[in-house]
C-alpha cells in the first residue's frame, strides 16, 4: 500500500532528487507463493503509464538532480516493477521491480531519488528485493507459466513460478520442556495422515506451542491456489484448491463439513463482512480454457453456502481469465481485465458495473475493496496522452467520488491503504517509485512519503488477478504508515512515516537477524510479526505507536522446533488475533511431500 502522488506543487511532482543516490534497493515484492518455492526477493512489477502533466517532471524517486524538479516516485518498492500479484497484469508475474535508492534525504518538493529496477524479479513475497523470500536460501525458479492479455497497449499478464530447494534441516533440540502434540484431527481430505508429526517435541522454556496443524490436499502437477484465511471468534477458516475448510480456534477440529467445488478455486475476498461473510470464485471447468467466473458466498460461522452467481464476459479483452474480489460495507466487488461490477452482499443482485469511459478512452485495471473502493483505470493507451487515474467510487452505486490523473509514463501499481487512502506508484521508464497520500474524500495530495529506504513489503507476486491491495507487511492508522525497510544485511527496520508531512517519525531495527513485517495497528501498537530463521520460530511483537520509546515487546515466541515448516511458507497468510498467530499456504505445490496448509500458534 503505496501512494500515488496527488497534484504536485509548483515545480513537478515530487522534491528533486539527487541523481548519484544509491541503487541498491529493490522493490518489494509479492507476498504469494508459487507451488514450489519463488526465487527470493523477486520485485514487482511496474503497473501502466500515466498522464503527462504540463511542465512537470514527474513524480519518481530515483529523480532528478539537485534543484531540478523531481519526480513522482520513490524508492522502488514491490511495486510495479518487481513481481507483483495482480490480475490485470501488473501482479502475478515476476517482474522488475525497481530497486530502491539508497538513501533519499528529504528533499523540498515531492519526489525523491529512486532506486532502479533490481535486474530479474525475485520470487517473493512482499514487494522489496527479497521480499517474502527474504532470508529464506536456497530457492529456485523452477517454471514459470505467463498468459498474456494485449488489450490497446495494456498488458495482463499471470506469471506463476515453481520448486524450491529444500532447505537445511533445523538442528535437533533437546528435550527441555515436553508437550502433547499438536491436535490434528483427520476428515480424511488430506488432514491428518497416519503418523502425526509432534511439532512441540524439545520445546523450550519461554516458547509457545503448536496449537494444531493442517496438511493440505492433494494437487496436480502445476500446484494450486490457497487464497484467503479468516479468522472469527470461534473459526478458522482457509480456501485450498478446490475445497473451503473450518476449523475450531480451540482444538482445531473440523467446525462444519468442508464445502467442495467441481473445479479449482481461482480468488477469494481478502476480508470477510462485519457478519461473517466472504465470496470464493471457481472456475467453470477443468479444461486449460476454462474462466474464473463462478463465485460463491460462504457464511464463516456455520459453513453454509449463500447464492452463486456466473460472471458475464465483456466485450473483446475483458474476459474472467482471472478476477480480483474485494468486499466494502455490504457491496461485493468483482473486477475483470477491463471492467468491474458490484453485487449486493445479501442477495447477490448485480447493482453497478463500471465499465470504459469516455467511448473507451479509460477502462478500469485495477480495484482495491475494504473501507472504501479504489479503482486504478487505464487511458488513452498507445496515445501520446497515455497515462493512469485513480477514481474512489461509491460502494452502493458505482459513481466517481473523485478522480486523479497521473502525469504519462507513471503507473498505480498497489493501494497500501484506502482509509486513509495511500497509494504506491512507480514509472518504469524512469525507475521511479511514488508513494502518496491523499486527503479525506478528496483527490488531493495529503503528502508525499519523503523517506530513505529501500522498503519490501509483501505484495502477492503469484496471485492470478489484478488485486491493487494484495500487500502484506505495511499497515496504517489514520496518521501513520507502517513501512519495512529491505534486509539487506543483518535484521531489517520499520519505518514509521507521519501522513502529514511524508516525514520520517522514528523507525525500529528489528530484533535479532531477520525480518520484521508490519501486520496491523491495534490498541495503540503496531503489531508484527519477525521471521523465523533456519533455527528459531517466528515471533510476534507490540511495538508502541506513539511515546519516545518505540522497542518492540515479545507477545508471542513461536516454538524452534517446527521454525523450518514456518520457513517454508514461501506464499503465505499471516494473522495474530486474541493472542494466537496463524498462518497459512496461499499457493500448493505437487513435490512429492504431504505440504502443511495452517498453522496456529499459542501458549
Amino acid at each position: 500500500m503505496t501512494q500515488p502522488p496527488n497534484q504536485p506543487p509548483s515545480g513537478g511532482f515530487g522534491p528533486p532528487q539527487d541523481p548519484q543516490q544509491g541503487q541498491s534497493g529493490q522493490p518489494p515484492q509479492s507476498p504469494a507463493g508459487p507451488p514450489p518455492a519463488a526465487p527470493p526477493g523477486m520485485p514487482p512489477t511496474p503497473p501502466p503509464n500515466t498522464p503527462p502533466t504540463a511542465g512537470q517532471p514527474g513524480y519518481g524517486y530515483p529523480q532528478q538532480p539537485p534543484g531540478a524538479p523531481g519526480p513522482y516516485g520513490q524508492p522502488t518498492q514491490q511495486g510495479p516493477y518487481g513481481q507483483q500479484p495482480g490480475p490485470y497484469g501488473q501482479q502475478p508475474g515476476p517482474y522488475n521491480a525497481p530497486t530502491q535508492p539508497g538513501p533519499y534525504g528529504q528533499q523540498p518538493g515531492y519526489g525523491y531519488p529512486q532506486q532502479q529496477f533490481a535486474g530479474a524479479p525475485g520470487p517473493g513475497g512482499p514487494g522489496g528485493p527479497g521480499g517474502f523470500f527474504r532470508g529464506k536460501t536456497g530457492i529456485v525458479i523452477a517454471a514459470a507459466v505467463a498468459v498474456l492479455l494485449v488489450a490497446g497497449g495494456v498488458v495482463a499478464a499471470v506469471t506463476m513460478s515453481g520448486d524450491d530447494d529444500k532447505k537445511p534441516e533445523a538442528e535437533k533440540k533437546d528435550p527441555k520442556p515436553s508437550a502433547s502434540a499438536p491436535i490434528n484431527p483427520g476428515d480424511g481430505s488430506g488432514d491428518g495422515k497416519e503418523e502425526q508429526e509432534d511439532l512441540n517435541a524439545g520445546r523450550k522454556d519461554g516458547e509457545a506451542k503448536v496449537l494444531w496443524y493442517k496438511e493440505a490436499p492433494d494437487v496436480p502437477g502445476s500446484g494450486g491456489d490457497a487464497p484467503g484465511m479468516w479468522i472469527t471468534d470461534q473459526v478458522a477458516v482457509k480456501a485450498a484448491y478446490k475445497e473451503v475448510v473450518g476449523y475450531r480456534i480451540d482444538g482445531g477440529q473440523p467446525a462444519w463439513e468442508k464445502i467442495t467445488f467441481p473445479a479449482k478455486i481461482c480468488g477469494a475476498t481478502q476480508t470477510a463482512s462485519a457478519d461473517g461473510k466472504v465470496v470464493v470464485a471457481y472456475e467453470n471447468g477443468r479444461s486449460t480454457s476454462a474462466r474464473c467466473n463462478k463465485l460463491q458466498l460462504i457464511d464463516l460461522k456455520t459453513g453454509k453456502k449463500g447464492w452463486t452467481r456466473t460472471l458475464g464476459e465483456g466485450g473483446m479483452f475483458d474476459s474472467t481469465i482471472s478476477v480480483s474480489l474485494g468486499i466494502t460495507g455490504n457491496t461485493l466487488v468483482v473486477g475483470r481485465s477491463m471492467s468491474g461490477t458490484g453485487y449486493d452482499l445479501s442477495s447477490g443482485d448485480k447493482i453497478w458495473e463500471k465499465g470504459k469511459k469516455e467511448e473507451g478512452v479509460c477502462f478500469p485495471n485495477g480495484f482495491a475493496g475494504g473501507e472504501k473502493i479504489l479503482v486504478s483505470l487505464s487511458c488513452a493507451a498507445s496515445q501520446p496522452n497515455e497515462h493512469d487515474e485513480l477514481e474512489e467510487i461509491d460502494a452502493k452505486t458505482g459513481k466517481t467520488k473523485w478522480n486523479k490523473a497521473f502525469p504519462k509514463g507513471w503507473t498505480v501499481d498497489k493501494v497500501y491503504s484506502t482509509k486513509p487512502v495511500v497509494v504506491y506508484l512507480t514509472n518504469k521508464d524512469k525507475k521511479q517509485w511514488n508513494i502518496t497520500t491523499f486527503k479525506e474524500n478528496s483527490s488531493a495530495t495529503r503528502s508525499e512519503v519523503s523517506v530513505d529506504g529501500p522498503f519490501a513489503p509483501e505484495c502477492g507476486m503469484f496471485s492470478i488477478g489484478r488485486e491493487l491491495s494484495s500487500c502484506s507487511g505495511v499497515a496504517a492508522d489514520a496518521d501513520t504508515l507502517y513501512l519495512p525497510t529491505d534486509k539487506t544485511t543483518g535484521a531489517n527496520e520499520v519505518v514509521a512515516v507521519d501522513l502529514d508531512t511524508g516525514k520520517e517519525k522514528w523507525r525500529t531495527k528489528a530484533p535479532g537477524d531477520s525480518t520484521l513485517l508490519p501486520m496491523k495497528v491495534e490498541d495503540g501498537n503496531l503489531i508484527a510479526y519477525l521471521e523465523p530463521t533456519y533455527d528459531g520460530g517466528g515471533t510476534v511483537y507490540a511495538i508502541p505507536a506513539a511515546g519516545k520509546s518505540h522497542t518492540p515487546k515479545k507477545l508471542l515466541q513461536n516454538p524452534s522446533g517446527p521454525s523450518e515448516i514456518e520457513n517454508s511458507f514461501f506464499s503465505r497468510d499471516i494473522d495474530y488475533v486474541d493472542g494466537r498467530f496463524y498462518i497459512s499456504s496461499t499457493r500448493l505445490s505437487n513435490s512429492g511431500s504431504q505440504q502443511k496448509l495452517m498453522l496456529a500458534y499459542g501458549n
